[in-house]
């Protein structure tokens, strides 16, 4: 069934067992993960036709964030083994940004997020990522947070960034700058 009337009460289970309030910092951290995790697969749809080398990138970086939601999502004395984030995860995000960022003219101006749906759809997955790094910071504050978890995050926002750039650049569509 796929619903089982215990979380009625405002309370969900970590992975672990035990029972915390829907608004917990953990949950609200795993659950913006959550969400980016879905704006993720929106973009990557709407890039599959047109971009499949991005897609596929996409669809890895959908894994590397379910892995990191259940991560959060585990009670830190829980003994269960979980696959970590691959050691390699960080780096690869940062080579597909050196590459993309390689093929874009340099910036002088802030980006207005737009220039195509799939751009604007990079800034929306963008800023959730921001806000999942925020709730992920907070949840240090109070539980231990593998690093690693904080700078995949932290890059992947930058990547959304440069491939919101790309994806409006290949498409010959033009950049909105900021003009003051």
């Amino acid at each position: 069934m796929i619903y089982t009337k215990t979380g009625d009460a405002g309370t969900t289970s970590l992975v672990g067992g035990t029972r915390v309030l829907k608004c917990d910092v953990r949950v609200e951290a795993y659950g913006t993960v959550d969400e980016l995790n879905a704006h993720v697969g929106l973009l990557a749809e709407m890039v599959k036709a047109s971009d499949p080398e991005h897609y596929s990138c996409l669809k890895q970086v959908q894994n590397h964030l379910f892995i990191i939601q259940t991560l959060l999502a585990t009670e830190e004395d829980a003994n269960i083994q979980l696959p970590p984030l691959p050691a390699d995860a960080v780096t690869e995000l940062e080579q597909r940004i050196d590459r993309l960022q390689a093929q874009l003219p340099q910036l002088r101006s802030f980006v207005i997020p737009g220039g195509n749906a799939a751009a604007a759809q990079c800034h929306v997955a963008r800023t959730v990522c921001r806000r999942a790094e925020r709730r992920i910071v907070e949840l240090r504050q109070q539980h231990p947070v593998d690093h690693s978890i904080e700078c995949y995050i932290n890059r992947l926002s930058d990547f959304l960034f440069v491939l919101s750039r790309h994806t409006v650049l290949s498409q010959g569509d033009l950049e909105t700058l900021y003009h003051n």
